[in-house]
C-alpha cells in the first residue's frame, strides 16, 4: 500500500509538474504573441501617422495653391471691374459728345439751309 501511495504521489507530482510546464509554456506563448501584436500595432500606428502627415502636407500645399489662385482671380476681377467702370464712364461721355455733335450738325444743316448763298445750291439740287 505504501509503495502504491508513493507511486501515486510521484505520478501526481510529475503530472502537476507537467501541467505547470504546459501552463508556463502557454503563458510564454501568449506573452510572445502580445509582444508581437504590440510591435505590429506600433508599426501600423507609425504607418498611419506617416500617411496622415503626407496627406496633411498635400492638403496644405493644395490650400496654398488655391489661396494663390483666389488672390490672382480677385486681382483680375478688380482689374476687369476697373476697365468696365472706365468703359462705362467713357461711354457716358461719348454719348454726351455724340448728342452735342448731332445738335451741332443739325444746327449747321439748318444754318446752311437758311444761308442765302446756299439757296442756289439747294434749288439746284432740287431741280
Amino acid at each position: 500500500m505504501d509503495q502504491r501511495k508513493h507511486k501515486r504521489m510521484i505520478s501526481n507530482r510529475e503530472s502537476a509538474k507537467w501541467s505547470r510546464m504546459k501552463k508556463q509554456k502557454h503563458f510564454d506563448d501568449l506573452t510572445a504573441q502580445v509582444n508581437q501584436l504590440r510591435e505590429e500595432n506600433n508599426q501600423i500606428v507609425i504607418n498611419i501617422l506617416y500617411v496622415l502627415t503626407q496627406f496633411q502636407m498635400n492638403v496644405e500645399a493644395e490650400n496654398l495653391i488655391l489661396r494663390a489662385q483666389i488672390a490672382e482671380l480677385s486681382h483680375r476681377m478688380q482689374s476687369l471691374n476697373e476697365i468696365i467702370n472706365c468703359v462705362n464712364s467713357s461711354n457716358l461721355n461719348s454719348a454726351a459728345a455724340i448728342h452735342e455733335k448731332e445738335e451741332y450738325v443739325s444746327y449747321l444743316e439748318l444754318d446752311d439751309f437758311l444761308n442765302p448763298w446756299n439757296l442756289l445750291q439747294v434749288n439746284h439740287s432740287v431741280m
